[in-house]
């Protein structure tokens, strides 16, 4: 990576990728296909499924994040989701509320009793295996690790999980999302500490296609409190979410 990109994360961002909220049916098939070679096929975390997609029945009350590579966008990189609560049925728990229900920390947050509207879930964050930096990583569907980071001589920067919950945060900002939760591995918190993210834990760990941590966190606080030198790739990721629902005139807070 020049030393260019290393300082300016947007335009190295933008050199190599484009990220884009999946508004219509062909993008969102992107993602199923993507979930399914990941999910299903190399992870077995899901059944494979003779369509080659992988969906479940959240995705209905979802907005869904693509990432392609900018030079060809036919070139998937990854996906993940932003799950809302139902607006037809807000008591109904989010993903993580089931599967965290005996261990979460309710004098911490409680979640049934906040305004439903305003909290969700990232979830179904994956990448495909060509863009995974080791060979051999098989039990992660986006691993990032402290190296990934490099180091003070050597910067470097986990472009593609990191852009992907960015990505994630600014389809909350404009969805009027306040507080968004997380069921993930436990390194989590150290990795988004780096960027001036704070990660709250509000559980005990649970067992979870391997030992994930449920936590929260504070959309404006992100977004306030992220590093100067994370702020350029965040305002790209902003735009092109921005600019994927202008392309589409897509305005209301799901579009499914």
């Amino acid at each position: 990576m020049q030393l260019f990109d290393r300082f300016n994360l947007g335009h190295g961002f933008r050199k190599y990728f484009e990220i884009l909220p999946a508004l219509d049916d062909t993008l969102r098939d992107d993602v199923f296909r993507i979930r399914h070679e990941v999910y299903c096929q190399e992870l077995a975390f899901e059944p494979v499924r003779p369509d080659a997609r992988e969906s479940d029945e959240f995705d209905a009350q979802s907005l869904h994040c693509l990432m392609r590579t900018s030079h060809d966008p036919q070139q998937l990189v990854g996906c993940t989701r932003l799950v809302l609560t139902d607006p037809e049925s807000p008591q109904t728990p989010l993903p993580f509320e089931r599967t965290c229900a005996k261990t979460l920390d309710r004098s911490i947050v409680d979640p049934s009793r906040m305004p439903r509207d305003r909290i969700a879930e990232v979830s179904r964050l994956a990448v495909r295996s060509p863009f995974r930096r080791r060979r051999g990583e098989t039990q992660d569907s986006a691993p990032i690790h402290d190296e990934d980071f490099g180091n003070v001589v050597y910067p470097r920067f986990p472009y593609i999980p990191i852009g992907l919950y960015l990505g994630a945060i600014a389809l909350a900002k404009r969805s009027g999302i306040d507080t968004i939760f997380v069921l993930t591995e436990p390194r989590l918190a150290s990795h988004f500490a780096k960027l001036g993210v704070e990660v709250k834990q509000i559980g005990d760990p649970v067992e979870h296609r391997g030992t994930r941590i449920p936590s929260m966190m504070d959309v404006e606080s992100i977004i306030k409190n992220m590093r100067f030198l994370v702020k350029p790739i965040w305002r790209v990721i902003h735009d092109e979410i921005e600019s994927g629902y202008k392309r589409t005139k897509g305005s209301s807070r799901l579009s499914v």
